[in-house]
């Protein structure tokens, strides 16, 4: 079998094994539906009022698209590598000719597929429920592009801490415990001027940062997008590449 057909027959049995688990397709399409639903129509935003949620409407669908790219890709590849590692699966694969970096690579292309249509449903259901607007550009094609590298990016660290993780459990510690922060502090739902000078350093550290970035240059403030797609782009063959290393061959 080729390389190809090797990625191909993998991607296949990852994406059979998501739509067969109802709580992950629930919490992967309908918690951030829910977000949207009290943070937009709810609780909605006040500009020039201070705090937080006080920029425009269209201001946070980073954010809004980022809670999907961050969250889901870091649990379901890490929580994929636990299973296997559980069930000996390993093992098995180390009999195949499928290599890591295939294997991770299948389970990625996955998650792009199903995180870019959770992306759109978000996309869609903000546009609806909240005052955002898009600038429509030609630059709204990169759109996609950004939440694919992004959810290859973290499909990487996802498998890093698969690795790493002893259980499933620990992995949806790992997980929660890198993404509420990055989330939060990735200039998504809190604006830079409403922290510290110090912390900004941080900020610029975190590679969710760019990703916030180049989609609201996109989607909200029509500037510069390719520093920042370039800069995850580099980002995410790095995390891709430690986590090939990281997933293991046999346990």
């Amino acid at each position: 079998m080729t390389r190809l057909g090797r990625i191909r027959t993998e991607a296949l049995a990852a994406s059979r094994s998501f739509a067969r688990r109802r709580t992950a397709v629930f919490f992967t399409f309908f918690f951030p539906v829910i977000l949207v639903v009290i943070f937009g129509a709810l609780v909605r935003t006040q500009p020039t009022g201070g705090g937080l949620f006080a920029e425009p409407a269209g201001y946070y669908i980073p954010g809004y698209l980022a809670v999907v790219v961050l969250f889901t890709p870091l649990s379901r590849v890490g929580s994929e590598i636990a299973r296997h590692r559980d069930g000996g699966r390993f093992e098995k694969l180390a009999t195949t000719p499928l290599s890591r970096a295939e294997w991770l690579l299948a389970h990625t292309l996955v998650n792009v597929a199903i995180i870019g249509a959770a992306s759109l449903l978000i996309l869609g259901l903000v546009l609806a429920v909240t005052d955002a607007t898009l600038i429509v550009s030609s630059a709204l094609a990169v759109l996609p592009v950004f939440v694919a590298v992004g959810v290859a990016l973290f499909c990487g660290l996802g498998a890093v801490l698969g690795a790493v993780a002893d259980s499933q459990d620990g992995v949806i510690a790992a997980s929660n415990t890198v993404a509420l922060p990055l989330l939060f502090l990735s200039e998504t739902f809190v604006t830079p001027s409403l922290l510290p000078e110090w912390f900004l350093p941080a900020v610029a550290a975190s590679p969710l940062t760019y990703f916030a970035r180049g989609t609201r240059a996109v989607t909200f403030e029509g500037g510069a997008w390719g520093g920042d797609l370039l800069v995850l782009t580099a980002l995410a063959a790095g995390f891709l590449a430690v986590g090939a290393y990281a997933v293991p061959r046999t346990e």
